[in-house]
């Protein structure tokens, strides 16, 4: 008594049995839809957010989140930068480094990133030196010409341990002609970083040794910064730039690696799409359960509309039923998805021991687990688009209600 009546109605539409138990099956066939549609974007998304994260946090394991670079070959006043950088508060740690494309040679031939690193500082921007499986970082000593490979660089050359490795990184312009400049380097250590860019390309050395392989006497390529808060990555760096007064080159770990994070976003916005029909799959259902319900009750309309119920009073009838077929749909499901994206690590071992395959297998991904990050704003924007998915499918149903006849609903009852 205390509802509105149309609204009162709407419920009791709801919790009513029908005649037609074929309304009914339709209408639950409806909430389910919308319930698996859910959870099942809900589950994919923090699954793919997972991957985002997974991929980004062993990139930045070995990448700086920031570099200040000359504008020209050779940055000089490295040791300024560096001070500079530990005065900011908002960087965590800063390293000098050379990096420089070269063509290693074992058995055989593959063209690497090679790094010029301080092993004693190398720590505060990057975490090199726990990723190591045989040898430590500490052997890469001032003359040595020890070099670090990757894992999947060492086993492509054909290398281990104790072998040599040739580096060749330019040519030199001599009377005879050009001369490629050749070193040979003793693989003291191998690292696994996890993933395939830093463990197929790059190979370290110390940054003494890498001056004296590019002649580049006290100079380095730039400065690798390590800030507390890698989202202002660009903005510190470029601060720290405008603070030397002179022409350098600013990158920070966004710009590096556009193209594989748009390619990123873009697959979990294509995913959220196409999953997004199964939503709609069951919205077209609650179209269809309300069009047939509608014409059920014609005779309850008609005897409402002589009643003096309104065409609006009538639409909201079935406005409030199928709006509220389409949030129990949507609670069902957002309850289930983030129930599931929680517990993914569980789920999944359990369907690999109840299908007796692995989804994915550790000698073939470098991702051997499916990781789950739950983001909130994931969550408000499926429920969200459920709803007005549902609100959506009831205009039609509920505007042929408002339109139909009590004279002629009645004739032939």
């Amino acid at each position: 008594m205390f509802k509105p009546i149309p609204v009162a109605i709407g419920l009791r539409y709801l919790r009513a049995k029908r005649r037609n138990g074929f309304i009914s099956f339709i209408s639950l066939a409806s909430i389910l839809g919308i319930a698996i549609g859910v959870a099942a974007l809900i589950t994919t998304l923090a699954v793919m957010s997972g991957f985002q994260r997974e991929i980004r946090d062993r990139m930045l394991q070995m990448a700086a989140h920031a570099t200040v670079s000359a504008d020209g070959d050779v940055m000089d006043n490295w040791r300024q930068a560096v001070t500079e950088a530990g005065r900011d508060p908002r960087i965590a740690g800063a390293a000098p480094y050379i990096e420089t494309q070269a063509l290693l040679s074992g058995q055989r031939r593959q063209p690497a990133i090679v790094r010029g690193v301080d092993p004693a500082v190398e720590g505060k921007v990057s975490v090199l030196a726990g990723k190591m499986v045989q040898g430590r970082l500490e052997q890469l000593t001032p003359g040595s010409f020890n070099i670090v490979l990757g894992q999947e660089l060492a086993l492509w050359l054909g290398v281990n341990v104790g072998d040599s490795v040739i580096v060749t990184t330019d040519f030199q312009a001599t009377p005879v002609g050009a001369i490629p400049q050749l070193k040979r380097f003793t693989v003291s250590g191998i690292f696994e970083a996890g993933y395939q860019e830093f463990d197929k390309g790059l190979a370290v050395v110390n940054l003494n040794d890498a001056q004296r392989l590019l002649r580049m006497r006290d100079g380095v390529t730039g400065v690798r910064l390590r800030l507390h808060d890698m989202d202002q990555a660009f903005a510190v760096a470029r601060d720290l730039a405008l603070r030397l007064k002179g022409p350098y080159r600013v990158s920070d770990w966004t710009s590096e690696n556009a193209n594989m994070f748009r390619a990123l976003r873009l697959e979990k916005t294509m995913m959220a799409i196409l999953l997004s029909l199964i939503i709609a799959m069951g919205a077209f259902n609650l179209v269809s359960s309300q069009v047939m319900l509608v014409t059920d009750k014609q005779a309850d309309i008609a005897i409402l509309r002589t009643l003096g119920a309104s065409p609006a009073s009538v639409m909201t009838i079935f406005v409030v039923q199928g709006a509220l077929i389409g949030i129990i749909g949507t609670f069902i499901g957002v309850a289930g998805g983030i129930l599931l994206a929680l517990n993914v690590d569980t789920v999944v071992p359990a369907l690999e021991r109840v299908l007796g395959f692995t989804f994915l297998d550790k000698s073939v991904y470098y991702i051997s687990e499916l990781p789950s990050q739950l983001q909130r704003g994931d969550v408000v924007t499926i429920a969200a688009i459920a709803l007005v998915l549902a609100l959506i499918a009831t205009l039609y149903p509920s505007w042929r209600a408002s339109r139909v006849s009590p004279a002629e609903a009645l004739r032939y009852e």
